[in-house]
């Protein structure tokens, strides 16, 4: 198949696959006579199997150091649960920073003094290192408008 019937068959835009084929993630494609790319079914389903993985929140660079394994048949489960494990305690250690920045906000929000209609500027307020990375705002002084 050619580059458009690729991209029509894993519903992913040429451009992509050129940049998938560039970054290492997809083998390079033979050329017909004519010139085109030959694509053949490996290709689909090394396609599907980047698109799962990034469903999965898994980076591209991520997928990149796993499909030289997948490609040589030395994926596995061992592999896979290890992959999936780390995935997930990266992903409990974002939800924690998210619930971290929630509790800022909240206490940010609870900690306004002012009127509703009032307006602040960069000197009533300041943004100290939380520890979050979200700079939330503390207010220096309490506003009566």
């Amino acid at each position: 198949m050619n580059i458009s019937q690729l991209a029509k068959a894993s519903q992913i835009s040429t451009d992509t696959l050129r940049f998938y084929e560039k970054q290492g993630l997809l083998q390079a494609a033979g050329r017909a006579a004519n010139g085109y790319r030959r694509y053949g079914p490996e290709q689909l389903e090394t396609l599907r199997f980047i698109r799962g993985a990034q469903a999965l929140g898994f980076s591209l660079k991520e997928i990149a150091a796993i499909l030289p394994q997948l490609a040589q048949g030395q994926f596995g489960r061992a592999e896979i649960e290890a992959r999936l494990l780390a995935k997930m305690a990266e992903i409990d250690g974002q939800l924690a920073q998210l619930q971290q920045l929630k509790s800022e906000l909240s206490a940010t929000f609870a900690s306004l003094r002012c009127a509703p209609e009032s307006t602040l500027n960069a000197r009533d307020s300041t943004a100290p290192d939380s520890g979050s990375g979200a700079g939330v705002a503390a207010l220096k002084r309490s506003f009566s408008r």
